[in-house]
């Protein structure tokens, strides 16, 4: 776990940010908004959760959850091609932002995009 992008970006904060600036995003998108709670806090938790175990910080996410299983949990929701672009748009812009800080090197940025494109493609359930 040395070596982990969790270390290697300063641990929780760095995902927790990601996630809030994120939420920013999807709180404006009139696309997006319409899939979440109104009370996007839980939503924001578990995300944070998963990508700081997914990265290699603790398995909270999975303690509490169980196992991910994310094209289960998010079957209820139509996602489509302009979901998952909108979805991608305000992750990588909230990424982008953080890199542009000096928060994440580009090396682990450039993984953590491509781990996203692949996430998001992954989620798609409708044409």
């Amino acid at each position: 776990m040395d070596d982990a992008l969790f270390e290697r970006v300063g641990g929780e904060a760095f995902f927790v940010d990601l996630v809030d600036r994120f939420y920013v995003g999807v709180a404006g998108d009139p696309l997006l908004r319409p899939l979440y709670p109104d009370d996007l806090a839980e939503s924001s938790r578990h995300l944070a959760l998963f990508l700081v175990q997914y990265w290699g910080g603790p398995s909270t996410y999975s303690d509490e959850r169980g196992h991910p299983r994310l094209r289960m949990r998010h079957a209820p929701f139509v996602i489509g091609v302009p979901e998952r672009d909108a979805w991608l748009r305000h992750m990588l812009g909230a990424l982008l932002e953080l890199e542009g800080e000096g928060r994440i090197t580009p090396a682990d940025a450039s993984a953590m995009r491509e781990y996203l494109h692949m996430a998001a493609n992954s989620l798609v359930n409708t044409v």
